[in-house]
């Protein structure tokens, strides 16, 4: 297993972690020098904010740990291609690449729909996709299907 897929594999324990939530299952690692400084999880639901995505979580944490906002030399591993708004953090924290794992056809900024990364702004990521995709793909298309057979069900 690459170094990449060991960070991807913890950010799908996240996901994993999420989904047991009743949470769109998305986990996220950020890491700096070989150390993870940031960890989340979709929290949507649980605290009751758009705003609360895997990302967002991760970044906040890795903003803590480092006392800083400037993500430079981060590495952010995410299940799922970032959304606009997870795009736009990404952009303002500065990090320096992004890791997904599954393409999101619906709210893909990083190639799905279109690729925020691709514009004019600073300090844009370096970009890489399909990273443990299959695993990836697997807990969410799983959880949606749990959801619609749990709704079949009423």
């Amino acid at each position: 297993m690459t170094r990449q897929e060991e960070y991807m594999a913890r950010a799908l324990a996240l996901a994993e972690e999420a989904a047991a939530a009743g949470e769109v299952p998305v986990g996220c690692v950020i890491v700096k020098d070989g150390t993870v400084v940031g960890c989340g999880r979709n929290r949507r639901e649980e605290k009751r904010s758009a705003l609360s995505h895997a990302e967002t979580e991760a970044i906040a944490m890795a903003c803590e740990t480092l006392c800083s906002w400037r993500l430079d030399g981060c590495e952010l591993y995410v299940t799922l291609e970032p959304c606009p708004m997870c795009a736009g953090a990404i952009l303002n924290a500065r990090i320096s690449r992004v890791w997904y794992g599954a393409r999101d056809s619906a709210f893909g900024a990083c190639g799905g729909v279109f690729n925020l990364f691709m514009e004019d702004f600073p300090h844009p990521p370096a970009l890489v996709g399909g990273i443990l995709e299959e695993a990836c793909r697997t807990v969410l298309t799983d959880f949606f299907r749990a959801l619609r057979d749990g709704a079949d069900d009423s």
